[in-house]
């Protein structure tokens, strides 16, 4: 049996076992590799915010984990390397094609190992793009770039664009989902079609029922359905969604959370926005947002991340740790300021069970 969560709020010597036992590299790199530094992926809402509140001290707390540690040597070797230069090679994570990642980078110099713990901002939020993100975390006083953030809505865009790959005429997406979809969707150059485009933002006719029937309504061209969080879903949506699965579509979805926390409060989610798809069509989407591991396979293979070394802080035990625990992650923490709470997972039958949990995330920086 696995041993119980630890609670590290207001327990000094605690806190600072759990942030530096990241910096601890389980096995050796090899010879040529650079050491990847410790790395904390975060969820956002319920664990940052709740809908445009900060929770107080989060802010401080980013900025000293991105500053507190040790940093790792260079890696060492006896063999000859290529005067001024290293040709490293990325591997391939088990689901996906070598050639996706398999990309050759040359390193002039390698420069040494940076202080400090590498903080990504991994959420299934998908009505925001990157950039977006980047923006209101910035406007939270919360340290980030583009880089840090990999929200389900980019990991939908690139799974199409890099595996799922939709051949010539059937390789635009319909979308039931918001402008942060369409935003990653085109910024990888995939047309879609949906989403918040006018012409189905109104009641269902008559006539959108017989053009549905005979398929006159539906563009030929369409070859897969993405789902995500639609704040204008509606009976035109589903039903047009539907058909294009009955016809054969890829079926996808950003993900599948049942509520959507805002205003220290719960709204509909997501994935129940997508119900009403898997039902009438008789089919379940590919998810590729948390837990779901083909995201934490690309999540991987973009930052490079030493599993052992990576820590996932959420609030929800059926998105959030299940996707670091099921991951094989070097720690997960449970904050208590969201979805879930401490009797969740003080039960035999819990989805997950984190390694530690706090009551909110600025007790980590209680550190001495």
């Amino acid at each position: 049996m696995a041993s119980p969560p630890k609670y590290i709020t207001g327990d000094k010597a605690a806190l600072n076992e759990f942030i530096d036992k990241f910096d601890v590299r389980q096995f050796p790199p090899p010879y040529y590799a650079l050491p990847a530094p410790p790395t904390f992926l975060f969820d956002c809402d319920g664990v940052l915010w709740s809908g445009d509140h900060v929770f107080d001290g989060v802010p401080e707390t980013i900025r000293m984990l991105k500053a507190r540690g040790l940093a790792p040597p260079l890696p060492q070797t006896n063999m000859a390397l290529p005067p001024l230069s290293l040709l490293l090679f990325c591997s391939a994570p088990p689901r996906f094609p070598e050639k996706v990642w398999a990309k050759p980078c040359l390193i002039l110099d390698p420069p040494p190992p940076k202080k400090g713990k590498r903080t990504v901002f991994v959420t299934n939020n998908s009505t925001k793009s990157r950039q977006d993100y980047v923006s209101k975390l910035s406007n939270l006083h919360i340290p980030c770039e583009t880089e840090d953030v990999f929200g389900s809505s980019y990991s939908a865009a690139f799974y199409i664009s890099r595996i799922l790959q939709l051949p010539p005429g059937k390789n635009k997406v319909f979308v039931l989902g918001e402008v942060g979809v369409e935003t990653e969707l085109t910024a990888m150059g995939i047309p879609c079609i949906g989403g918040t485009d006018e012409k189905f933002r109104r009641d269902v006719t008559p006539e959108d029922f017989k053009g549905l029937a005979d398929g006159s309504l539906l563009d030929p061209e369409v070859g897969a359905v993405l789902c995500g969080l639609d704040f204008h879903v509606n009976y035109l949506k589903l039903c047009t969604g539907m058909h294009y699965l009955r016809n054969g579509a890829v079926f996808l979805a950003t993900n599948t959370d049942s509520t959507l926390p805002m205003h220290q409060s719960f709204f509909v989610g997501a994935g129940s926005c997508l119900a009403p798809l898997e039902y009438s069509s008789g089919r379940k989407p590919l998810v590729l947002g948390k837990p779901s591991q083909a995201m934490m396979d690309a999540v991987e293979g973009k930052f490079q991340l030493d599993r052992s070394r990576t820590c996932m802080i959420g609030d929800r035990l059926n998105t959030d740790i299940k996707f670091g625990v099921e991951g094989k992650l070097g720690g997960t923490l449970h904050v208590l300021t969201g979805v879930h709470k401490k009797e969740d997972w003080d039960r035999e039958d819990a989805v997950a069970v984190p390694a530690y949990y706090a009551d909110k995330l600025s007790d980590l920086g209680l550190v001495a």
